[in-house]
């Protein structure tokens, strides 16, 4: 049995498209030359274009990045159209617009150049150009997602920074406009402060009293009193400490003066000193005038022989008179009455004092939260024996007001060792540590601008990228139109030549 023969006229041509160029040139379809005659024609193309009819369609066309034999084709139709009068009684045309161009359209098909060169920029479009389009593309949408991860970044850290200063300006108890100036303004504030805070500590005598009565119980002795500072502080109120030690109102306070740094200069400024020029006696100012150069310098030093007429050394262990060492009192006597230097301050702004009543205040809320635990506690024999003898002031206490005596103790105690008190106190102590604090707020306001600024940066270079990448889709997709219009043009042509067969180009993908 023998099997028809397949129909040639429907067996397609494979062809690969980077092998294409190869393949025409192999099947004597072009010529190897036709580089060389593709550059002569573009330049007759280039020279013919300088004098073109008034014509949309042909703008359309000269508008295009490349001109190939097919645009030349409908080039000189239109040109038909255009120079019709210029069209003799032998059908030839005497404008020298069509001569050029038939001219180049007939160079063109001289060994078939057009294809050799539809092939060389379907192979250049698929190889090089589209893959470099959409590679630059990828990078503009990774750059706009770096950027805009960046961006992000920078703008939480800022927000950060701005709500760790409001936090920290919070505990300092300022706003934070001007940070400098607040804190200033607070230790002017300190003294009224801790005025009200000893004007607390008179709540506290039944607290005190309860704890004098505990002790002198427990020890079975009248014992001394207990917390006295709390007590005058009580009593009296946030006195000098010249009172707590003398137990006298001084006739006249003279506390020492806040020192105020003066604010430091900005970055930008350049401290240049106050330099004070005074003209030197003597021969320096003729030296500095500019003397003549034997004349010599005073030095202010003198050499004089020794008194001694012998080179011997004196050790001092000869019969000389005795050396008497007086020692002198340093600062000259504070008249009485008058309270000075520490003792000017009140009992909560010095620092030994201050630190005596929060000790008194810990030891007082330690007592009070024992006795506390103690009358919860379900009683016990031991204990209800052992406070029969209790004086009053033990045996008649619930444990509800000891829970309130407590309460007030802890609230005063808790004022007192507040976070912005204490840098308060601080700050009383060294005036520099305004400035430190205040660089280091204004440090964190400067680190938020900047990483704003830098958000601000990074999101300008995303709308570049993004700019960028709307600008390269458009090209993009008219390099695909063009590419898939070459790819059909050369397919037929192909075709054509090989009796309508199919034509296929292999490894083309858009």
């Amino acid at each position: 049995m023998q099997v028809a023969p397949p129909d040639i006229q429907n067996v397609p041509i494979d062809i690969q498209t980077g092998k294409l160029l190869d393949w025409l040139v192999d099947r004597r379809h072009c010529s190897l030359r036709w580089q060389s005659r593709a550059q002569d024609i573009r330049r007759r193309i280039d020279a013919a274009m300088g004098d073109m009819p008034e014509h949309p369609e042909i703008k359309q066309l000269l508008a295009g990045a490349y001109l190939h034999y097919f645009h030349c084709l409908r080039i000189v139709e239109i040109l038909k159209g255009t120079e019709a009068s210029s069209k003799n009684l032998f059908g030839r045309y005497s404008s020298q617009r069509m001569k050029d161009w038939q001219e180049i359209v007939s160079l063109y098909e001289k060994e078939n150049t057009y294809l050799a060169e539809l092939a060389s920029l379907l192979v250049r479009s698929i190889s090089y150009e589209i893959p470099s389009l959409r590679k630059r593309i990828r990078g503009c949408q990774q750059a706009q997602r770096d950027f805009a991860r960046r961006e992000e970044e920078c703008q939480l850290r800022a927000a950060e920074l701005r709500e760790r200063f409001f936090a920290s300006c919070k505990q300092y108890g300022i706003a934070g406009d001007n940070v400098r100036q607040e804190l200033l303004a607070l230790v002017k504030d300190l003294p009224s402060l801790l005025s009200e805070i000893g004007a607390g500590a008179s709540a506290l005598s039944e607290a005190i009293e309860l704890y004098q009565a505990c002790v002198e119980f427990v020890c079975e002795s009248p014992s001394e009193r207990v917390v006295p500072l709390v007590r005058h502080v009580g009593a009296r109120g946030n006195t000098t400490v010249y009172e707590w030690r003398t137990g006298l109102q001084p006739l006249r306070v003279e506390r020492p003066e806040l020192q105020e740094q003066p604010e430091q200069p900005k970055d930008d400024a350049i401290d240049w000193g106050d330099f004070t020029l005074e003209p030197s006696a003597g021969g320096d100012g003729a030296a500095a005038d500019g003397g003549a150069p034997g004349e010599e310098i005073d030095w202010g030093i003198t050499l004089e022989p020794s008194p001694q007429q012998e080179d011997t050394i004196d050790w001092g262990d000869g019969e000389s008179e005795e050396v008497q060492i007086t020692v002198l009192e340093a600062g000259t006597e504070v008249p009485e009455g008058v309270a000075c230097g520490s003792d000017a301050l009140t009992l909560l702004e010095h620092t030994e004092t201050r630190s005596q009543f929060i000790d008194e205040l810990m030891e007082l809320e330690l007592f009070l939260s024992q006795r506390l635990v103690e009358m919860e506690e379900e009683a016990d024999v031991v204990a209800v024996s052992q406070f029969q003898l209790a004086p009053p002031a033990l045996q008649g206490q619930t444990s509800a007001r000891v829970g309130a005596l407590l309460a007030s103790t802890r609230a005063l105690l808790g004022r007192l060792c507040a976070r912005s008190l204490q840098h308060l106190f601080i700050i009383l102590a060294s005036p520099r540590y305004v400035e430190r604090v205040s660089e280091g707020l204004r440090q964190r306001l400067r680190q938020a601008e900047l990483l704003l600024a830098k958000g601000a940066a990074m999101g300008q270079k995303r709308r570049e990228a993004l700019a960028e990448q709307g600008t390269l889709e458009p090209q993009l997709d008219r390099l695909l139109e063009k590419t898939k219009e070459l790819q059909k043009l050369i397919e037929e042509d192909i075709s054509k030549r090989y009796g309508g067969r199919p034509v296929n180009l292999m490894g083309v993908s858009l």
